[in-house]
């Protein structure tokens, strides 16, 4: 019998390499892979659905399954998850020291509706007190003007969203001092290249999310990935399949890294690290699945109502391809 053919499109990931290479191939399938720039697969597949399957923005994927008929429905597999206290950065003559002085300061976007910036509202809403509508919101192009918003929303009421001027950008805004703070997944270019007018706003970032993980047990979610709602319909099978491989594929991964032998790192203590971390996290540093990650999926429905991005809750089940959800046992 003939696999199904489906096209796949991830970022080339530690967690993803074996499948795009073909070394782990889902059951029953045979995958065309496009390894791509997140950028250009969220703009893709959310305005013109051109995949099969594909990673996708956790807002975006929200805000299409909160519609009356969405086009797509998720497997647990979360390939990009991220605490975002890091992703904060500020002017330098800003004044902004703490999380409460970005009250009534220019802060600066990509989207509005990006997931990053999503869980950044959500967890100063739920840490500082903070609401969106304390700031006042500048939304463009990081590096390039222009950029636009990819899913569509309904500006929540007494939020003031404003674009970028024409031809500017962010990290120019933000290091001329037009903007008094950035929210951003990328690490901006000034910021990486030392940049004395840029800092972080949270100075000693990783003992800031670490405390932040350990009294909450969220690791925000970024990306998901996700497959066309028809080829579920016609072909239920494909979730558990697809699940199964990306797990196998990040299991993999996971041995690896710990092992002394192949160690894919020039790190000295690269292990040691590794070690650190599951005192944290537990063993399982990356969990797939709806239960290791309730709490975070709960937060971020949560946030997504709360922001007046999607109209209600949806049920954490309901986010999910039903054979992903209740799992076979031995």
């Amino acid at each position: 019998m003939a696999k199904l053919s489906l096209t796949l499109a991830v970022t080339v990931l530690d967690r993803t390499r074996a499948i795009l290479d073909g070394t782990i191939r889902p059951e029953g399938i045979d995958l065309n892979c496009l390894p791509m720039s997140v950028e250009e697969i969220f703009w893709r597949m959310s305005k013109h659905s051109e995949f099969d399957v594909s990673e996708m923005s956790g807002t975006a994927y929200m805000l299409d399954r909160a519609k009356a008929d969405p086009r797509f429905i998720a497997v647990p597999v979360f390939l990009s998850r991220s605490f975002r206290h890091s992703g904060m950065y500020v002017h330098a003559g800003s004044g902004i020291e703490r999380p409460e002085d970005l009250v009534g300061k220019r802060v600066g976007a990509p989207e509005y509706a990006v997931t990053a910036v999503t869980w950044i509202r959500g967890m100063l809403k739920h840490e500082y007190g903070i609401e969106p509508s304390d700031l006042h919101w500048m939304i463009g192009g990081q590096e390039s003007p222009g950029r636009e918003e990819r899913a569509y929303f309904v500006p929540p009421a007494g939020v003031t969203i404003e674009p970028l001027p024409p031809g500017a950008t962010l990290n120019d805004m933000l290091v001329k001092g037009e903007i008094d703070a950035m929210f951003a997944p990328r690490i901006p270019k000034p910021f990486a290249e030392g940049n004395p007018a840029i800092r972080r706003l949270f100075p000693d970032v990783q003992a800031v999310e670490e405390d932040y993980y350990r009294r909450t047990k969220i690791f925000p979610i970024m990306h998901i990935l996700v497959m066309k709602q028809e080829i579920y319909r016609e072909h239920p099978w494909v979730a558990e399949s697809l699940y199964k491989a990306f797990r196998r594929a990040k299991e993999e991964c996971m041995q690896a890294m710990y092992d002394a032998t192949a160690i894919p790192c020039s790190l000295p203590w690269f292990v040691q690290e590794i070690e650190r971390e599951r005192r944290v996290f537990g063993y399982d540093l990356w969990p797939y699945g709806i239960e290791e990650s309730r709490p975070t999926l709960e937060a971020m429905v949560q946030y997504h109502v709360e922001q007046e991005l999607i109209p209600r809750a949806i049920p954490i089940e309901e986010l999910f391809a039903t054979p992903t959800v209740n799992e076979f046992k031995i």
